[in-house]
């Protein structure tokens, strides 16, 4: 039997889904139907059912998944036991990033991880803070890094590394030039706010409250899903927002925003490696270390 067939078996199995499987594994879902097919047909038995947005697994596929599962298991132990004899780092690496530290922060040093490590393929995947846990609790992401924390999740974050959040708006904004501002005086301004499940707007809100601030009650003229389009309504005089010291950082030079003078701003918040509550593949292991030596290790802790 294929290896691959029966790696492809167990992804369909332990996710429910094809397409799943498919990023999971780095393919296509027709390559998942086909090998799963090729597998049926050398043994002569159907293993899943395929119904309506639902997969069974049938006897057979019962009897099987267990050696499958076993065989996988023993083919990574050899793999990982030779690596360590090898000194070699191989295999395939899914990073699951939220917007900032997926755009700013881990290209560069995944860049350097790779040029080390020429036998570790990677893919880097972008969303917002929940969608990083929920690729590392399905298994679709190895590692992670966001900005915020969600308690209550099936994985550990691990603080390395901060970003510097900074309010800005448009130079010609009467903010631009404020002195002694307080946040409240910001509230009845137009706010353009980053999309739920943002870390930078859990950040935003949460200072927000601490300053006795109701989040409810800031004037949103709009919500956007990237920093870059916030800082491109800012400088359309769309309204003031909060966003990434990184991401404003050129827009600041070139002076076509400018940073609005408040008290609680800028903040500095952490940045998180997200490892789930599973043993790490030798790539994800490797690259966490490797973020560890790059990353500011002063100020680690371990949450969840």
């Amino acid at each position: 039997m294929n290896i691959s067939h029966l790696r492809t078996l167990v992804e369909v199995v332990e996710h429910g889904s094809f397409s799943t499987a498919a990023r999971g594994l780095g393919i296509s879902q027709p390559a998942v139907t086909m090998q799963l097919q090729a597998l049926e047909a050398e043994l002569g038995v159907t293993l899943l059912d395929r119904k309506y947005r639902k997969i069974e697994v049938t006897e057979a596929g019962r009897a099987l998944l267990p050696h499958a599962r076993r065989i996988l298991h023993d083919m990574e132990a050899a793999r990982l036991e030779i690596e360590g004899l090898s000194g070699v780092v191989s295999g395939r690496l899914l990073v699951a990033a939220s917007t900032t530290p997926g755009q700013y922060v881990l290209p560069r040093i995944l860049g350097a991880f790779m040029a080390d490590n020429p036998h570790v393929s990677v893919a880097l995947s972008v969303g917002d803070t929940g969608d990083v846990v929920d690729a590392l609790e399905s298994g679709e992401a190895h590692l992670g890094m966001t900005g915020a924390v969600i308690h209550g999740r099936k994985v550990h974050f691990e603080q390395l590394g901060t970003d510097d959040l900074v309010m800005i708006c448009a130079p010609g904004h009467p903010f631009a030039t404020a002195t002694g501002l307080k946040l409240a005086g910001v509230v009845e301004a137009p706010f353009i706010m980053r999309e739920t499940g943002s870390g930078t707007r859990l950040v935003t809100e949460s200072v927000l409250r601490t300053a006795g601030i109701d989040p409810g009650d800031l004037n949103v003229v709009t919500e956007l899903g990237t920093g870059e389009a916030i800082v491109n309504a800012v400088e359309g005089g769309m309204g003031v927002s909060v966003v990434s010291a990184w991401v404003a950082d050129k827009a600041l030079r070139l002076e076509t925003v400018s940073r609005v003078s408040v008290a609680e701003f800028p903040v500095s918040r952490p940045l998180f490696v997200v490892s789930p509550r599973t043993t790490l593949t030798h790539a994800a292991a490797a690259f966490l270390e490797y973020l560890r030596d790059r990353l500011d290790p002063s100020a680690r802790e371990h949450v969840g």
